[in-house]
């Protein structure tokens, strides 16, 4: 199958514009869901469980009469559980096992020192009360989604985690729940859209309300989320998959190729570049990439999401390649070269970097250990990947001996009333100590 994926070189007059409107992403929503969303988070505010049954027999075709059909029992989700393979329950429990592992070396313990007046300084961390984990649902299955979202909260010791999960035409999926018993959620409710988030950050006569919403969804669910954001907390409002893979020319062509296959057949917006200062083998890659594609499942997928958002780009050397990998920013970044650890050594901006010719991204969503869950569209310049950091808090500490609070209201004094706030510096300054 032939390919028009853009050819682009870093020599070409215009190349830097060429590259901002290729990476150019507007993830905002148009008037349509943003009324639509208004309308949903508002009723669901209001009316709570009578509006959550509505809209859910609404969008996915359901006949639910009251919420508490909505729930899914610790005890069913074991069943789910039993009705999975074995293969696949064991690489379930292994990829856990590895998620909770990598995401206990991110635990941020409490801490304090004291200084010679006596005066105690410090950070309390506490974990949140209760988290709302969406999961996208359907006859699609996404068990790593729940491992990447829950694991996380469990090392930071979240007290209840609250799944939500639509399902369509009241299709449940066993590998999800599966996912989910292993995980430790601790309630699942079969809901999902913008009805799912404003239950979670507003509460229901049933559905608990929560302090932080994480995980991936649809237009109006990241919709949703930004709305409700200040109510609740939100992990990020992600935007589409994208990878760039910067190679040296030395890895098998066809690997390469269905690296890039790997993002490109999550959706028609997904992203995936490659950059390259060997131009030959840039020329393979497109080779392998239109030999291969044919036999793709998700063919058609893969080549509107190359053709519209793809590219191929020919550097003059490899740091040229670092400098154009930092601007863009990517979620996931492949460094499919000799020496990857120098070379990660330049990389100041990537949601993940993988580093090799044996590392794919595809391990990386499923069971290397750091979390998938990563910031998109650029957004990795100020943004972190999902972590026990955001299912934690952190709380300042002071304790002012008497000698202690002296020393510091003489300081705090001028300030205040530099400020014109007297009452601020009289509080501090019945403080300082008489024989001071």
């Amino acid at each position: 199958m032939n390919l028009n994926i853009r050819e682009f070189s870093s020599s070409v007059d215009g190349f830097r514009k060429e590259l901002d409107a290729l990476l150019a992403w507007d993830s905002v929503s148009d008037a349509g869901v943003q009324k639509a969303v208004i309308d949903i988070v508002e009723r669901v505010r209001s009316e709570g469980n009578s509006a959550v049954v509505e809209f859910t027999n609404r969008f996915d075709r359901r006949q639910v009469q009251s919420a508490s059909e909505l729930e899914i029992s610790r005890d069913e989700m074991a069943k789910a559980k039993m009705r999975v393979s074995s293969e696949l329950v064991d690489s379930l429990e292994a990829a856990a096992k590895r998620v909770y592992d990598y995401h206990e070396r991110q635990k941020q313990p409490s801490w304090q020192y004291q200084e010679d007046s006596g005066t105690v300084l410090g950070q309390k961390v506490t974990p949140l009360d209760r988290v709302g984990v969406y999961v996208p649902g359907g006859k699609a299955a996404y068990p790593s989604s729940v491992l990447m979202n829950v694991m996380p909260a469990k090392v930071a010791g979240v007290g209840e985690i609250i799944m939500v999960v639509p399902t369509p035409d009241g299709f449940v999926n066993d590998i999800v729940l599966a996912a989910a018993y292993i995980a430790g959620v601790d309630r699942v409710f079969t809901i999902g859209g913008a009805q799912a988030v404003a239950a979670l950050a507003y509460g229901t006569e049933t559905i608990p309300k929560v302090d932080k919403i994480v995980g991936p969804g649809n237009i109006y669910v990241a919709t949703a989320k930004r709305m409700v954001f200040g109510a609740v907390g939100i992990d990020m409002i992600a935007g589409p998959s994208e990878i760039l893979v910067v190679c040296d020319g030395k890895t098998d062509p066809d690997w390469i190729a269905m690296d890039l296959f790997s993002q490109a057949e999550h959706d028609e917006d997904a992203q995936s570049i490659l950059i390259s200062p060997d131009l030959s083998f840039i020329k393979s890659v497109k080779a392998s990439m239109e030999r291969l594609i044919d036999n793709q499942s998700r063919k058609d997928i893969i080549k509107v999401s190359l053709e519209e958002r793809g590219a191929l780009i020919h550097v003059q050397d490899m740091d040229e390649a670092m400098d154009i990998a930092n601007v863009v920013a990517a979620e996931h970044l492949e460094l499919s070269v000799d020496e990857p650890e120098k070379w990660a050594e330049k990389i100041r901006h990537a949601g993940a970097i993988f580093m090799g010719r044996h590392t794919p991204e595809a391990l990386g969503d499923y069971c290397a250990g750091p979390n998938h869950v990563l910031p998109t569209s650029g957004t990795a310049r100020f943004s972190s990947p999902l972590g026990v950091y955001d299912f934690q808090k952190r709380s300042s500490m002071i304790y002012c001996s008497p000698e202690g609070a002296s020393d510091l209201a003489k300081i705090a004094s001028p300030l205040a009333r530099g400020e014109s706030l007297e009452a601020h510096a009289m509080s501090a300054e019945y403080r300082i100590l008489k024989d001071d």
